[in-house]
């Protein structure tokens, strides 16, 4: 049975500070912990018999065998599944060197944890190792972004930079972002390294990221010249600038 302290313990990882002073982070989800659990330290992991049955070897500090009732008391989301874990933090360094030889994402302000979440996933699936965010952008650690990222998160590297002081030290280097008046995405050559920048979800890329764009791009809609939303999703945008990205480094020509 989950003691009373172990689901506080549990449901204290939603809020920040507490993720801050602990260093631990939490996941839930039959898959998400399954794909996650061979990547990262498993402080705790609370799971039905039935889960356990179906996995292999399994690592972690403690392992505490829980029925519906307990997964339920100490869940963070609206319909729990059968398996919840408690993970350290990983300690990883930024290597700014290699920044010049790959393509990296730069997110300026993004407030939204399931669109950060999500573009984690983005990343992923496009081959981009290095997600790099403002010191004001969502935690990678909300339990949001952790589902969003749909495992991720144990690939994609994330770091928080100052992203003027980054952009001062790297410098040749092409560096993408998307604005309204910029020039169609599609007629564009884009190369296969350089910093695409995203903006916050409201107000785009701050002024003191912008002077640093050498090449800023625009997903036209379609039919072009017609009224439609305002704007996309970052997340949505990013899969598409990503798409095109990888779509002329491979097949194209």
């Amino acid at each position: 049975m989950l003691s009373k302290s172990k689901i506080k313990s549990i449901r204290s990882l939603e809020n920040r500070k507490q993720r801050i002073e602990t260093g631990l982070f939490v996941a839930e989800g039959n898959k998400l912990v399954a794909d996650i659990l061979p990547f990262f330290h498993c402080e705790l992991l609370v799971a039905k018999p039935s889960w356990l049955a179906a996995q292999g070897d399994l690592s972690a500090r403690e392992l505490i065998i829980a029925d519906e009732n307990d997964i339920s008391r100490a869940s963070l989301l609206k319909n729990p599944q059968d398996v919840i874990a408690v993970f350290t933090q990983p300690e990883r360094y930024l290597d700014k060197i290699s920044l010049k030889n790959e393509l990296t994402l730069a997110l300026d302000g993004i407030q939204d944890p399931g669109n950060l979440g999500t573009i984690i996933r983005i990343a992923g699936w496009f081959g981009i190792r290095n997600v790099i965010c403002s010191p004001d952008t969502a935690d990678v650690y909300n339990p949001k972004t952790v589902q969003a990222s749909m495992g991720s998160i144990a690939h994609v590297a994330v770091f928080y930079e100052s992203l003027p002081a980054l952009l001062d030290e790297l410098n040749n280097i092409s560096v993408y972002g998307t604005f309204l008046e910029g020039k169609v995405l599609y007629e564009e050559t884009l190369h296969s390294t350089g910093l695409i920048v995203m903006g916050n979800e409201g107000n785009g890329i701050r002024t003191e990221v912008e002077k640093h764009i050498t090449n800023r791009l625009y997903i036209p809609n379609f039919p072009q010249g017609t009224e439609s939303t305002e704007s996309l999703n970052v997340a949505v945008a990013t899969a598409i600038t990503c798409a095109e990205f990888r779509r002329q480094q491979v097949y194209a020509g």
